[in-house]
């Protein structure tokens, strides 16, 4: 029996359904990570898990006991909020302690767990200071400290990190990942950002439009995305989309025509079903190569003006303008190109990913692609 178990789980407003059947386990120990656009419903699928909402149909298992119907406190579950919620005239230990204070726990305990979760959290400095002393990032460990000190068998949670500046939440993403591998805690964390779901996650749960899109390793949602929506979604920059048109279907793979307007492709999708007509071809970024001049390339070239060239220091991602209108972002190294000028580029159709007119992946018999 998994840990968590997630049955057919609904939620609606009145008329409004923000979460609809939805399907979910969740494995002890686990640190999973509800990711996608705001309004998805992944914020609110985190609440129902720890009682903050109720369930409008199906069931929520945790270790084996349905809590539907369990208040929060008794759920066994602590939750750290996007905002610090830190009383500000007590000192971190006071901040801290205050659930065990009000459960009228003996004072030699708290003050054993205080100084414990001040060991993993390195909170002994700053175990006298008040919140107004603090910063955002120590802030934020106070408010983890005092989620741990409970010693909950389900962390969650909701964002915790969106209040911090950029260097200050890649510092916290590491803290959060050692502190998951030395408590061995279940984790169940909500972000809208993939780079942070992708970097923290043992499982990545994509959602969109109330349901789960698909869920599993970050790097097999990056590799083998189900729908174009995932495909999309997952990796930075995100994947380009090719418009396509069906020409023949062989037991080897198909053949297709007008690839961005003007371009022909065989993508090697042997026992492939019969596609639609419109199908779209998936590219990364890192599967396109700029030609130099002269060069003819074999297979899929495509051409285009640069509109943008984002220098990153040991890499560029440069933003083209196809002959089409369909917009691609090309990996490559320092200095590729400028703005305005005239490229063409070569895709790795071994790469390549195929999706239908209904935005569902297409693959080949037998293999991932």
């Amino acid at each position: 029996m998994s840990f968590i178990e997630i049955r057919s789980v609904a939620k609606a407003y009145g008329s409004v359904r923000v979460l609809d059947d939805v399907d979910l386990t969740i494995e002890h120990g686990e640190f999973v990570v509800f990711v996608g656009p705001s309004g998805c419903g992944k914020s609110t699928l985190l609440r129902m898990v720890s009682g903050l909402e109720t369930i409008s149909a199906g069931t929520i298992a945790i270790d084996g006991e349905v809590v539907n119907d369990l208040e929060p406190a008794a759920r066994g579950v602590s939750m750290v909020f996007q905002s610090y919620a830190l009383y500000p005239h007590m000192t971190t230990a006071g901040n801290v302690s205050f659930g065990l204070r009000m459960a009228h726990t003996p004072r030699p305990v708290i003050a054993e767990s205080v100084r414990k979760v001040a060991e993993i959290l390195r909170l002994g400095s700053l175990i006298d200071r008040r919140p107004s002393q603090l910063s955002g990032g120590q802030k934020q460990r106070v408010a983890i400290g005092r989620a741990i000190v409970r010693e909950p068998r389900l962390f969650l949670f909701d964002e915790p990190l969106s209040n911090l500046d950029a260097e200050l939440r890649v510092q916290m993403r590491a803290e959060l990942t050692d502190l998951h591998r030395r408590l061995g805690t279940t984790m169940i964390y909500v972000t809208h950002d993939q780079v942070e779901a992708m970097t923290l996650a043992d499982t990545m749960v994509v959602m969109n439009g109330g349901r789960i899109q698909q869920a599993g390793a970050p790097l097999t949602l990056y590799d083998d995305p189900d729908n174009l929506f995932v495909a999309g979604f997952v990796g930075s920059p995100k994947m380009n989309f090719l418009p396509a048109a069906t020409t023949s279907l062989t037991p080897d793979g198909v053949h297709l025509g007008h690839v961005a307007g003007v371009g022909e492709a065989f993508l090697p999708l042997a026992g492939l079903e019969a596609p639609s007509t419109t199908v779209t071809i998936g590219m990364r970024p890192e599967h396109l190569r700029i030609l130099a001049a002269g060069e003819t390339g074999s297979g899929l070239v495509l051409e285009g003006r640069v509109l943008l060239v984002e220098e990153l220091g040991s890499e560029s991602f440069v933003h083209m303008e196809l002959t089409d209108g369909t917009r691609i972002i090309v990996r490559s190294g320092r200095r590729a190109a400028a703005a305005q000028a005239h490229l063409r580029v070569e895709a790795d159709l071994a790469a390549a990913l195929l999706f239908d007119e209904k935005d569902q992946r297409l693959r080949g018999a037998g293999r991932g692609r």
